[in-house]
């Protein structure tokens, strides 16, 4: 289990990842396919073509930590998080530790949020 701090922004790559990338290969991957800096203390979380294994990368101020899972009798559902021509995503911490699970998405309802009305 993740715990993470709101400040932590997560972003999904959509497009499949080598799972034979090392840590500077995911770093890579973060700036070309993401468009984020890799040592901005964020989650970038990359799956498999199959969608049955997932790395995730994170800076901690020490160094690149790798996370690394393997569902073995299902598939990470993102249904819910594609759209044609998109690279990427980005994720709430509680939607990233359901989609770990093996939970799908796809017809989960987001309840409206309160939002600061901005000021002048």
């Amino acid at each position: 289990m993740l715990t993470l701090p709101p400040t932590v922004r997560i972003f999904v790559s959509l497009a499949p990842a080598d799972m034979r990338c090392s840590l500077d290969g995911l770093a890579a991957l973060t700036r070309e396919v993401l468009k984020e800096d890799p040592f901005s203390g964020h989650l970038f979380v990359f799956f498999n073509r199959r969608r049955n294994r997932t790395k995730i990368l994170l800076w901690d101020r020490s160094g690149l930590c790798l996370y690394y899972k393997r569902l073995e009798k299902s598939v990470f559902k993102l249904a819910a998080f594609e759209q044609a021509g998109r690279a990427r995503a980005e994720l709430e911490a509680a939607e990233l530790a359901l989609i770990l699970e093996g939970i799908d998405l796809a017809h989960a309802r987001r309840r409206p949020r309160w939002k600061p009305e901005k000021t002048a």
